[in-house]
């Protein structure tokens, strides 16, 4: 199932670095009484930040794929450690600015190293799949507990550590060990990033850890600068010509690929190039036979994010139907399972949806190979033979 996990996760994306890096460096702007304004949010669904007088209102809208549900939270300043555990129905309280943190998503990672704050981090599941070197080097000295897996966190663990709040997400709405942690008196955010359908939607979230650590006016910052970059390059590639794009690969017989309206199908069309499955809607991925994509795909110019494959030797040897495709035949091939953390971790899955600036600076260089000359591609190489 993980291989699963990751092969429908990730169908997609791009990037470079050099020119086009978001500063780490952080003003230290804390809140004050005076600074407590409504935040705008111009593409993510999955949040809402409110203004009171002693801090915020958050909500969070339907987290995981097909819910229905709203989850607020009281964000206030506070000097006391006191727990407050709220009356029913009554938003939960969240002291502010955020000094210890239990994160479950490696896409949790980034806005944190943005907005300086990764000595929050105190406890994670999985931390071999954590590949920032900030982050890395905490998890070596012992700042960071290890927390087994996911679903199997251990409640009573999580409450001694005593975090400010646990950062969750959920594929749907069975969290038995979430709840528990929250009926403990544990704040629980689940963070919906991954099923945002805009590729700056994903990136908007760093304005909820924005508010979180008291580092609102940082975290508008670094938007408005992935933002600006973003557009600027779906700009320049509107006047380019649109290569035909296949993605994806089979797993167990079945080829996975992005729908046509998914934040994956959105950031190819940002890039100028014709998804062949451009036209479909729906939530997910589209499931096909390797008979029908070879129908609809064998002459595609570009095959981007095949899978976890790293070269065209183990694409054939695991399916003789890769080779007949032309973007096959003529190496165009590229994929994100060759940039990897010190511990494997696969960079893509942690950085891409909070930098779709470098995602899409990366499909426009495969694309239109002779556009952004300074870009190196950062996420996507070519595949090995």
């Amino acid at each position: 199932m993980k291989n699963l996990y990751f092969l429908l996760f990730s169908i997609l994306l791009i990037t470079s670095c050099k020119n086009n890096e978001i500063s780490t460096t952080t003003e230290n702007v804390k809140i004050s009484e005076d600074d407590y304004t409504d935040v705008d949010i111009n593409y993510a669904t999955g949040f809402s930040i409110d203004a009171t007088e002693t801090g915020y209102y958050i909500t969070i809208k339907n987290p995981w794929p097909e819910a229905d549900l709203e989850y607020s939270f009281k964000l206030e300043k506070s000097t006391s450690i006191e727990r407050r555990v709220p009356e029913p129905d009554a938003p939960q309280i969240i002291t502010i600015p955020l000094q210890k943190v239990i994160l479950s998503s490696t896409t949790h990672i980034p806005p944190v190293v943005l907005l300086d704050e990764q000595f929050s981090i105190i406890g994670f599941p999985g931390t071999d799949y954590i590949s920032d070197t900030s982050v890395r080097a905490l998890i070596d000295n012992g700042r960071i507990e290890e927390l087994g897996q996911n679903q199997t966190i251990s409640v009573e663990k999580v409450v001694t550590m005593q975090p400010d709040l646990v950062m969750a997400y959920g594929i749907d709405g069975d969290n038995p060990t979430y709840e528990s942690i929250q009926k403990a008196g544990t704040p629980v955010i689940y963070n919906g990033d991954w099923i945002e359908k805009h590729p700056l939607g994903k990136a908007e979230w760093i304005k909820l850890f924005g508010v979180l650590y008291g580092k609102e006016k940082e975290a508008d910052r670094i938007f408005k600068e992935i933002e600006k970059e973003y557009l600027e390059t779906k700009k320049l590639a509107q006047f380019l010509e649109s290569p035909s794009i296949i993605a994806g690969a089979t797993w167990k017989d079945t080829w996975y690929l992005p729908y046509g309206n998914s934040w994956q199908g959105k950031i190819i069309a940002d890039a100028h190039g014709d998804y062949i499955y451009a036209n479909t809607t729906g939530t997910g991925s589209l499931s096909y036979n390797v008979e029908r994509v070879l129908t609809d795909a064998q002459n595609a110019d570009i095959w981007i994010a095949p899978g976890q494959y790293t070269s065209y030797k183990a694409m054939e040897e695991d399916n003789s139907a890769y080779s007949q495709f032309d973007a096959f035949k003529n190496k165009q091939v590229y994929t994100f399972a060759l940039n990897v953390g010190a511990r494997g971790g696969v960079t893509y899955y942690e950085e891409a949806s909070m930098r779709p600036d470098l995602v899409l600076k990366d499909l426009v260089k495969i694309l239109h190979p002779n556009s952004l000359p300074q870009h190196q591609l950062y996420f996507f190489k070519p595949l090995n033979d």
